[in-house]
């Protein structure tokens, strides 16, 4: 397993270092409250893929916890370049953008963090391999509730991943590598780090955002990607039954891609196999994104 802080850089509040020499104050209410915001980002051909979605996003978890960021986006993509140049290694890079509350006193009220906390993680990104791409992975149905929309809203990408970390638990104890999270109504929210589609009958089916998940920005980028293919995706309440009775299951998310389920517990969906919209799905993906690339 790659040690954490392998070819890693970090920038906190505009000073870059080396994974093991970066630190956050111990006061910061990101790490004592969970108080802070952020997206996983990666790079296709050395540049930030769909930066401008995601700080988009970033802003509007921020907005939902009252948090300000002072920075423009011109200002955190330079500084997200600046990271990335510091990094070592050739290949594409993974990049976590975080902001939290900042420093303060033991209390909640925001008054007492003068100013935002801005946290850079850039290291080298791991593709999928091509034997997963092939035979697809395993999850499990994770007895974890996804939080209920009045407690936490799923549309905050929040550092407070408590509820996911606890499915994911379960999922790795089941030897799964992914945790389909149901709603407090029995529904199909999402899995516990990425979104999930159904394949029935040659169309596919995604929950809705009222369901209780996170506007995925590759969730939404699929919806693009489906067009070009001439495959039809549509937001439907979904349940267990309907994961019993897909053809094809997968998951997307900005690190995974579109990534091919081929069991869930000890059943198989489908043929076992990653099925053929799937494939033509993964396929116009790459498509599109070298595309985009020389635009």
């Amino acid at each position: 397993m790659q040690e954490p802080n392998a070819n890693t850089s970090v920038y906190v509040n505009g000073v870059i270092t080396d994974g093991a020499s970066a630190m956050v104050p111990v006061f910061d209410h990101g790490f004592l409250y969970g108080e802070g915001v952020y997206e996983t980002i990666r790079t296709y051909h050395h540049i930030p893929f769909l930066l401008d979605r995601h700080l988009k996003r970033l802003r509007a978890s921020a907005a939902g916890i009252r948090l300000t960021i002072s920075e423009s986006d011109r200002d955190l993509a330079r500084a997200i370049e600046a990271t990335m140049r510091h990094a070592s290694g050739q290949g594409e890079q993974y990049i976590r953008l975080l902001v939290t509350r900042g420093t303060g006193e033991l209390n909640y009220d925001p008054a007492v963090c003068p100013e935002p906390t801005v946290v850079i993680i850039v290291r080298s990104h791991k593709e999928n391999s091509p034997e997963v791409l092939n035979t697809g992975i395993a999850v499990v149905v994770s007895s974890i509730i996804r939080n209920h929309p009045d407690a936490i809203n799923p549309l905050i990408k929040s550092n407070n991943l408590l509820n996911n970390a606890l499915a994911m638990q379960e999922a790795i104890r089941a030897g799964a590598e992914e945790a389909i999270m149901l709603n407090y109504r029995g529904e199909i929210a999402e899995c516990a780090q990425s979104n999930i589609f159904l394949v029935r009958g040659g169309s596919v089916r995604t929950p809705p955002l009222a369901s209780g998940l996170l506007d995925g920005v590759t969730r939404n980028f699929i919806f693009e990607v489906a067009c070009r293919a001439d495959v039809t995706v549509q937001e439907s309440v979904l349940d267990i039954t309907d994961l019993k009775e897909a053809d094809e299951i997968f998951i997307t998310s900005t690190t995974r891609e579109v990534l091919p389920v081929s069991k869930i517990g000890e059943r198989a969906v489908g043929s076992g196999t990653p099925g053929p919209i799937t494939r033509q799905l993964a396929a116009e993906f790459h498509r599109f994104i070298d595309e985009l690339s020389r635009l």
